[in-house]
């Protein structure tokens, strides 16, 4: 593994570069007949940057999107995870919730906006309703089929052995259930991202979203790109951290 490290972070810088002088070569030769177009060119990209990081605004974006993500997952994992554990837990419940889960979960998060907004007003509040409702539903079916899937014959073993509720838990369930749940935190994490930047450019006035449509607004296409490659950086950012923070490490 170690020896093809070198050659893919080569590969990769090839491809990084590659996609770059692809996008140059378009906005260079479309450029001509599209202001926009022109507009986009990664050649503005540098003094774009500079330009939002003199004025405060894309660090103050980032950190309020980032908190909004933060809040989201937290009421998912404070949901999802209980739910989760009773489902898989209780048969009948299992039974019962069923349909109505998967008929819910398929419903896009997006959907979910007008009925937020008009429970919950404009603001932070429906963006965070949105990303939980995202969030949620990997946590919940992830903890339920870890919890489901767990071998009776380990409980057996630990009845036998005379363990209570709380040492059942402390032995059994949650080793048994943990590798599973955290890659279903992750696995959430990534889509409560990528929900959360078209759900602040609903009536919200700050986060990487709203300011994509600032920047449009204001002609500022150049700022604009700026924020959407910020959100793919941040976002592949993200996902590396929950990996190395939530991939279950051997022995």
């Amino acid at each position: 593994m170690r020896a093809e490290r070198g050659p893919a972070l080569a590969w990769g810088v090839l491809g990084v570069l590659a996609v770059g002088l692809a996008w140059w070569a378009l906005t260079a030769v479309g450029g001509a007949g599209s202001p926009m177009l022109a507009a986009l060119n990664p050649l503005g990209v540098p003094s774009a940057l500079a330009s939002l990081l003199a004025t405060g605004v894309l660090v103050q974006d980032l950190v309020t999107s980032t908190l909004r993500l933060l809040l989201g997952m937290g009421i998912a994992v404070a949901v999802g995870i209980p739910a989760g554990v009773l489902i898989g837990l209780h048969p009948p419940t299992r039974w019962a919730s069923a349909l109505p889960v998967q008929f819910v979960r398929m419903i896009s998060p997006l959907s979910w906006a007008p009925v937020a907004v008009a429970l919950l007003g404009v603001g932070s509040a429906p963006v965070v309703f949105l990303v939980a409702a995202a969030a949620i539903w990997p946590i919940l079916l992830g903890t339920a089929a870890a919890v489901a899937a767990i071998d009776p014959r380990y409980v057996a073993v630990a009845h036998t052995l005379g363990a209570n509720r709380r040492e059942m838990l402390r032995t059994v369930l949650v080793p048994s259930v943990r590798p599973a749940v955290l890659q279903s935190i992750r696995l959430a994490l990534g889509i409560a991202w990528v929900v959360l930047v078209p759900a602040e450019m609903l009536g919200v006035t700050s986060g990487l979203g709203y300011e994509i449509l600032n920047a449009r607004d204001r002609l500022a296409y150049d700022e604009m790109l700026v924020v959407i490659l910020v959100i793919g950086v941040l976002g592949a950012a993200i996902d590396l951290l929950a990996r190395l923070l939530l991939t279950p490490r051997r022995g």
